[in-house]
């Protein structure tokens, strides 16, 4: 039933000429439980690091606003463009090293599921530099994570700053928290925002088709008051802001305790309840195998999160263990950043291409392109992420973008371009089709040949 090539297209980060494919599935779940490798490799920048140009630039668009019309007002401006660019120069390196971390890694599965997880917990910062802190985040909340219980992936990402400031939820208060009450003396109205609660039961466990109620949704909320962030943007829990009273969610009654130990324990029944194991290994077999999963293939998943207390690992086995996930056919459709980064691992590119790679260029063979394909780097247009549905992204207009990068890019990308017929066999290997051999064979030129292969629908597909 294992099928190395298949594991590598399928579960990884596409074939590679220069790399083997994993020999079996142990050797899979082994790559995401052991070091991270690539993460090391390729470092990005953790949240606990990136969190100090939030703050400074903050601080230097404060001095800025107060010292305008005085004689430091350039001195300020050039103070604050100073963080700004050194900012977007990290931003570029991270969106180099997801990149390289693709092209260059052993452990596919690893990278596959990392960007699954990062979806399934959609954040992005509001501010100028906050904006950038979406690889950061994954850093310290999904990549530690992805072989560990889900609930502790889910409280951390909850808590993060990142997702605080995304949802509003560091702004909400109880409407008759201290703070709240204070401010309704002063005439000003704080009160309690909804959304972070609602997207935890409706896309982050228990899914929209749960049965649960507005008034679960209002009891979360106001139980998830006093989450917030501190001076340091850290997170912390203020009890000033915390909604007095025990909350009952789903029927469960938690503590009146002003502190955040009720709301972990809310986050772990949500976490073990069997509709959010139903949920996830349902979005699970729709990400990896097919957009229609065969509803014993979700069972088997759902079986293992309920039987293992929510340890990912176990899903995970049982996804690779089931026939459905080997079928030869291939269902799913790659989002532009799997496309273009199963291209470029197929041609090999090199560390030291991209790395020697200006960061205008990086913006015109990669960030750009990506937009016009329709997946604007770690910019989903909500929390619930980026589409599954293979015809979101087969349309004429995206396709069109898919065929003028892949007559662009890989010879702005490789001084030599390989043998279109020796391409076409290292990205495909036996799973090479007749016609898409036939095209390569006959293609008149090398660049032409590869853009053959690569908007072929062999390679197109997981």
């Amino acid at each position: 039933m294992f099928d190395p090539t298949l594991a590598e297209i399928r579960f990884g980060t596409g074939l590679s000429p220069s790399l083997k494919a994993p020999r079996d599935v142990s050797q899979m779940l082994a790559g995401i439980q052991g070091r991270d490798v690539m993460a090391d490799r390729f470092p990005i920048e953790p949240y606990d690091t990136y969190r100090h140009r939030i703050r400074d630039y903050a601080v230097a668009q404060r001095a800025y606003r107060k010292g305008r019309g005085t004689e430091q007002e350039e001195q300020l401006k050039n103070a604050r463009k100073k963080i700004t660019r050194a900012s977007r120069t990290a931003y570029a390196e991270f969106f180099r090293n997801a990149f390289l971390r693709r092209i260059h890694s052993e452990t596919g599965f690893r990278e596959r599921l990392a960007f699954f997880w990062q979806d399934h917990f959609t954040a992005r910062g509001k501010s100028v530099i906050a904006k950038r802190a979406t690889g950061p985040y994954v850093e310290e909340v999904i990549r530690p994570n992805i072989a560990g219980r889900f609930e502790d992936m889910l409280i951390a990402a909850v808590t993060h700053p990142v997702m605080l400031t995304y949802l509003d939820q560091a702004q909400s208060m109880g409407p008759n928290s201290k703070v709240a009450k204070r401010a309704e003396k002063r005439g000003r109205q704080r009160g309690l925002n909804e959304n972070l609660a609602r997207e935890v039961m409706e896309l982050h466990t228990l899914g929209v088709s749960a049965g649960y109620s507005q008034a679960d949704v209002r009891e979360l909320a106001e139980l998830f008051t006093g989450m917030s962030l501190n001076k340091s943007l850290l997170f912390t829990f203020k009890p000033e802001m915390s909604e007095p009273g025990a909350e009952t969610v789903m029927g469960r009654l938690y503590s009146d305790e002003a502190s955040f130990e009720p709301i972990k324990a809310a986050l772990r029944d949500l976490a073990r309840h069997p509709v959010t194991a139903r949920h996830l290994a349902q979005k699970l077999a729709r990400h990896f195998v097919s957009d229609n999963p065969e509803p014993d293939l979700v069972a088997a998943m759902e079986a293992a999160y309920v039987e293992s207390g929510g340890q990912l690992v176990e899903v995970y086995t049982a996804m690779l263990a089931h026939p459905e996930s080997w079928q030869a056919s291939s269902a799913k459709v790659k989002k532009p950043f799997d496309f273009m980064a199963t291209s470029l691992r197929a041609l090999d590119v090199g560390g030291t291409t991209l790395a020697r790679s200006r960061e205008r260029d990086l913006r015109n063979i990669l960030y750009f392109p990506m937009q016009i394909m329709g997946q604007p780097w770690q910019a989903p247009n909500g929390p619930d992420g980026w589409p599954e549905e293979g015809n979101h992204w087969i349309t004429p207009q995206f396709m069109a973008a898919r065929l003028q990068w892949a007559l662009a890019a890989p010879r702005a990308l490789r001084r030599t371009l390989p043998d279109p017929r020796t391409f076409a066999h290292a990205a495909l290997g036996d799973r090479l089709p007749k016609d898409v051999r036939f095209a390569a064979e006959a293609a008149e030129n090398r660049w032409e040949g590869i853009a053959l292969v690569l908007t072929s629908p062999a390679f197109q597909r997981f």
